[in-house]
């Protein structure tokens, strides 16, 4: 089975905080929120400002977000703009109608699993959502699984041994987020990066290519 890529053995995690960096950024920023960006739309367009609800329900359909993130290859120092369109899809929603899932899964490059560190039983159904993408097609895609309320201490109900135990035993990278919504980019930068690193990485390995500094259609070389 495959390891798991460390994290910013690819692209320099901390980028988001240097320098040189703001002029890639604030392409995607405003007023120090992140922008909002229709499918059609792209960086160089006026879009609006991106409101992050406090209050997190279930999706009741598929609901599309596109979300444009710079990254810097650590080798070659060459940044990739990656547009990331993210599908989101209730479980609700993909019992009741059998063809969301086969929707969602139709030229897909990643899939994220989510599970709540406040909720045992979420953790504990990560193996039958990720039983749903087996087969040679989805061997393909890239894996991730994010654990939410990482913040939320008094009441974790998930301990880090059964998380240090499952990403051995599945080798999928588990990420950690906080209660907290906010826009700034420290919150949403590990989970971006882990998310480039590993798309650009796949493609590589894809392609053949023995190092990363070739360019595929993950990104787009600046």
């Amino acid at each position: 089975m495959a390891q798991v890529l460390p994290p910013g053995s690819i692209v320099v995690a901390d980028w988001h905080q240097c320098k040189d960096s703001k002029e890639y950024f604030s392409k995607i920023l405003h007023k120090k929120r992140r922008k909002n960006f229709g499918l059609l739309e792209s960086p160089v367009m006026p879009p609006h400002a991106l409101n992050i609800p406090n209050m997190h329900y279930e999706t009741t359909g598929i609901e599309t977000t596109v979300v444009y993130w710079p990254a810097k290859l650590r080798e070659s120092g060459r940044v990739l703009f990656f547009r990331l369109q993210l599908w989101d899809c209730g479980e609700n929603a993909l019992r009741r109608f059998d063809h969301l899932l086969p929707s969602c899964k139709e030229q897909v490059d990643a899939v994220l699993f989510l599970f709540s560190f406040t909720d045992r039983t979420s953790f504990d159904d990560l193996s039958n959502q990720i039983a749903k993408w087996t087969g040679p097609s989805a061997g393909r895609v890239v894996k991730l699984v994010v654990g939410t309320k990482f913040d939320l201490f008094m009441h974790c109900d998930v301990a880090e041994r059964d998380v240090k135990d499952f990403q051995e035993t599945w080798s999928i990278p588990v990420l950690r987020m906080g209660g907290e919504v906010s826009d700034g980019l420290g919150d949403v930068a590990p989970l971006l990066n882990c998310l480039a690193e590993n798309l650009w990485h796949h493609d590589c390995v894809a392609a053949g290519s023995a190092s990363h500094h070739s360019q595929t259609e993950t990104g787009t070389l600046l």
